[in-house]
């Protein structure tokens, strides 16, 4: 199942998710910092939801009060 989330507070502008039951298979950023997006993407491949969802929420980009790993986790 796929699903898209409008991210707020931080640059990117969606954050398109693709789960196999309670599985990432896919994790797609629009916008945001390509490095930082790329590489988060490729971390959250064949991981649990639950297990991302506590490694990224918390975190913050900058003096920002979230960041796209943290939109992310309330994404899934």
């Amino acid at each position: 199942m796929t699903y898209t989330y409008k991210p707020k507070g931080v640059c990117s502008r969606a954050i398109t998710v693709t789960l196999d039951g309670d599985t990432v298979e896919n994790v797609e950023f629009k916008g945001g910092c390509p490095g930082n997006t790329t590489g988060v993407s490729l971390l959250c491949k064949g991981r649990k939801v639950d297990e991302l969802v506590q490694m990224f929420t918390g975190v913050k980009c900058g003096l920002k009060s979230t960041s796209c790993p943290e939109q992310l986790a309330f994404a899934l």
